[in-house]
């Protein structure tokens, strides 16, 4: 089995006729992803790789009524009405890929999507992959991953693909890998995923990827403090070198409190039995002592 996105997801791909979109629709299509429509306003008519384009979601939907998941390449200013157009359209999952969202639009729109169910992966984050189902709803490196039991959930994007690679590479594939997204303001948290992560009989052990900034891991420390570790993880802090106090890109969240502190989250994961791997590498050699038996 797989979270969020499996076999039976059929996506939608918003903005399929710029660079991004048509380049990706194309490595999802490889991939052996689902693609059933893609909605350009403006284009309808056209076909990007074979997949008919429409002005409206709405209209793809009629079209095609077995749509359920859509992703957006649409560009920043114009990427939260997308949203919302994928939401009225009846849509109860969206990546959305685009970064550079301003917060406060980023907050009305989750709001909106939270009120009719729908789930929302990001924004500014690299997709979703289950492996096993062979679908792929986003951007990542398709080498990077494998069939297996462990899911990954990050707020990096790179570290995503370099530590997923690193467990395929000794043994351990993938449920499903889940970019959360790096803005202060995301869809899904980390508390979130890994709820899905311990009701999916099939994933076996969780790897979190953490960084600097905010309080969501721990936020989800306190609350498998609270609730009971179901499943073996382990984890991963980028940002231990940075700077205090110096802002560093999407990691770059304000440190306050406290929290938000590369030792601050460690010691919080720590506190409940989490491992902390000192290096991304390090990850491999905690998941053949952790995940080994799984």
């Amino acid at each position: 089995m797989a979270i969020i996105v499996d076999r039976n997801t059929r996506v939608v791909v918003q903005g399929i006729t710029g660079k991004e979109g048509s380049f990706h629709t194309e490595a999802m299509l490889r991939y052996g992803t689902k693609i059933v429509a893609g909605v350009t306003p403006g284009k309808e008519g056209m076909k990007v790789a074979g997949i008919p384009v429409y002005n409206t979601v709405a209209k793809a939907v009629r079209n095609h009524p077995e749509i359920n998941t859509s992703i957006i390449f649409v560009p920043a200013p114009f990427a939260p009405d997308a949203v919302y157009e994928a939401i009225d359209a009846g849509i109860k999952v969206i990546v959305v890929i685009t970064e550079g969202i301003p917060v406060h639009d980023e907050i009305k729109m989750i709001n909106y999507a939270r009120s009719k169910g729908v789930i929302v992966v990001g924004p500014n984050c690299p997709g979703v992959i289950s492996p096993g189902e062979r679908v792929k709803v986003g951007i990542m490196p398709e080498r990077s991953f494998g069939p297996g039991n462990i899911g990954v959930v990050s707020r990096s994007g790179t570290l995503t693909y370099e530590i997923s690679e690193a467990l395929l590479k000794t043994g351990f594939g993938h449920s499903t890998v889940i970019g959360i997204g790096g803005d202060p303001v995301t869809g899904l948290d980390f508390i979130d995923v890994v709820e899905m992560f311990f009701k999916d009989p099939e994933t076996k052990g969780i790897v979190v990827i953490g960084e600097i900034g905010g309080d969501a891991e721990e936020r989800l420390a306190d609350h498998i403090k609270k609730t009971g570790l179901r499943k073996p993880i382990i984890a991963f802090i980028a940002g231990k070198t940075a700077p205090p106090g110096k802002r560093m890109g999407h990691a770059g969240a304000i440190i306050t409190m406290g929290m938000g502190s590369a030792e601050s989250k460690i010691k919080a994961f720590e506190s409940i039995g989490i491992p902390v791997a000192s290096t991304p590498m390090q990850i491999a050699d905690l998941a053949k002592k952790y995940f080994s038996d799984k």
